[in-house]
C-alpha cells in the first residue's frame, strides 16, 4: 500500500502522523510511504530522516493526496484537506465528528473510508488511540490553568500550591478518566486542593486508593457539580462520551456564580466542550472571558508539546496502521472488531451511532459497510 503523510495545517499544530521509525516499519513490511516536505520539522524530524527511513518526500499536500491510498494524519482534516479526499482513500486520524457538521458533511460527500482514532477500542472497551493524547492534555490542563490564574492573564492572582501560611488553590476536576487522572497527578504534585467528580463509584474508589486524603472524591450530580464549580479556583473539564458530543455539565448559571478571575480549562472542547460557554480557541488566542471567568478552550492542546505527543501517539497507532496497510481496510476491520469501532464514515454513510445521533443523520452499522469496500 502507498501511505501518505501530509503536513498538519491546524493552528500551531506541529505533530506529524508518522515518525521516521514508523515509516521504516511500514517500508520493512513492503509498503511505500510518501511524506510532504517538512512535515516533521516541528518535532525535529528532517526530510533526510524520512528519506533514510525509506520515504519519498513530496513537495505539496496535493501531491501526497494524489498519490496515496491511505492518509495518516493527527488532527481532523480542514476544509482544504477534505476537498482532496477521494472514494478510494482511507483516512486514519482524529476526527471528533459529533459537534462538527461541516466536516461530517464533507467526509460523507468525499466517499472516503474514514477511521477515527478516538473511537477505536480494545478488549477492555478502552480507547487506546485517544488515551496517549488524553494523558498529555490532562497534564497540560493543570499547567495551562496555573498560568491562567496569574493576574497578567486576568486570573485571580493565585499560586496553585500556595506557600506556607497561605491557602492553596482549589482545583475541581470533572471526570475521573484518563484526562482526570493525569490532571489530578499534576495538581496533587503542585500542592493544590483537589476535588474529583465522577459518576463511577469504581473510578472514585481507585482514585481514593491512589491518593488517599490528598484528594476528595465526590459522586457527580448536578448538585455536587454546582457546589464545587462555584467554589473552585480552577475547573478542569475532562468529560468523555466516546464519539458523542460532550454533555454540558457546567451551566452558564454556574459560571455566573464563580469567583472573579477563576479559570475553566475545557479539555472536552474537541467534542464540543462540557461548559455551556465553551468555544474552541487556538494556541494563538487561547483564552476568552465570560462573567469574569477565564476560559481556556484550545482544541489541540497536545500540539504545544508536539514531540512528546507525536512519539506517544505513534506508539499507539503504529500497530493499527500496519494492520490497515498489510491487510487492506476491509480485511483489517473484519479481523479486528476493535479497529472496526473506529469506522465513522464509509462510502458516504455514517457508521458511528453517536455521530449520527448527534447530527440526526442516517446510520448504518459499520459491519454492514465492509462489503462496500
Amino acid at each position: 500500500m502507498l501511505v501518505g503523510v501530509p503536513k498538519e495545517i491546524k493552528n500551531h499544530e506541529y505533530r506529524v502522523g508518522l515518525t521516521p521509525a514508523s515509516v521504516k516499519e511500514l517500508v520493512e513490511h513492503g509498503h511505500k510511504v510518501c511524506v510532504q516536505k517538512n512535515a516533521g520539522e516541528g518535532v525535529g524530524f528532517s526530510n533526510e530522516d524520512y528519506i533514510a527511513a525509506g520515504a519519498v518526500i513530496l513537495e505539496t499536500a496535493d501531491d501526497v493526496f494524489a498519490k496515496a491510498e491511505m492518509i495518516v494524519k493527527v488532527k481532523e482534516p480542514l476544509a482544504e484537506e477534505r476537498a482532496r479526499l477521494r472514494p478510494d482513500h482511507t483516512l486514519f486520524t482524529y476526527l471528533h465528528l459529533a459537534p462538527d457538521e461541516a466536516q461530517t458533511q464533507d467526509l460523507i460527500h468525499s466517499g472516503a473510508t474514514c477511521i477515527a482514532y478516538e473511537t477505536v477500542t480494545d478488549a477492555k472497551e478502552r480507547l487506546p488511540l485517544l488515551a496517549p493524547m488524553s494523558e498529555v492534555a490532562g497534564r497540560m490542563s493543570i499547567q495551562a490553568g496555573a498560568h491562567c490564574l496569574e493576574k497578567s492573564m486576568s486570573g485571580r492572582g493565585l499560586l496553585l500550591g500556595g506557600v506556607p501560611g497561605v491557602e492553596s488553590a482549589k482545583v475541581v476536576i470533572i471526570g475521573g478518566g484518563v484526562v482526570g487522572k493525569n490532571a489530578a497527578a499534576m495538581a496533587v504534585g503542585m500542592g493544590a486542593e483537589v476535588v474529583i467528580l465522577d459518576r463511577s463509584v469504581e473510578v472514585l474508589c481507585k482514585l481514593d486508593e491512589q491518593y488517599g486524603n490528598r484528594v476528595r472524591t465526590v459522586y457527580s450530580t448536578s448538585h455536587s457539580v454546582n457546589d464545587h464549580v462555584t467554589t473552585a479556583d480552577l475547573v478542569i473539564g475532562g468529560v468523555l462520551l466516546p464519539g458523542a458530543a460532550a454533555p454540558k455539565l457546567i451551566t452558564r448559571e454556574m459560571i455566573s456564580k464563580m469567583k472573579k478571575g477563576s479559570v475553566i480549562v475545557d479539555v472536552a472542547i474537541d467534542q464540543g466542550g462540557c461548559a455551556e460557554t465553551a468555544v474552541a480557541t487556538t494556541h494563538d488566542e487561547p483564552t476568552f472571558i465570560v462573567d469574569d471567568v477565564v476560559h481556556y478552550c484550545v482544541a489541540n492542546m497536545p500540539g504545544a508539546v508536539a514531540r512528546t505527543s507525536t512519539l506517544a501517539l505513534n506508539n499507539a497507532t503504529l500497530p493499527y496502521v500496519l494492520q490497515l496497510a498489510d491487510r487492506g481496510p476491509r480485511q483489517a476491520m473484519e479481523e479486528n472488531p476493535h479497529l472496526l469501532e473506529g469506522l465513522n464514515v464509509c462510502r458516504g454513510v455514517i457508521t458511528c451511532q453517536s455521530v449520527a445521533d448527534a447530527q440526526n443523520l442516517p446510520y448504518r452499522p459499520a459491519a454492514e459497510m465492509l462489503n462496500e469496500l
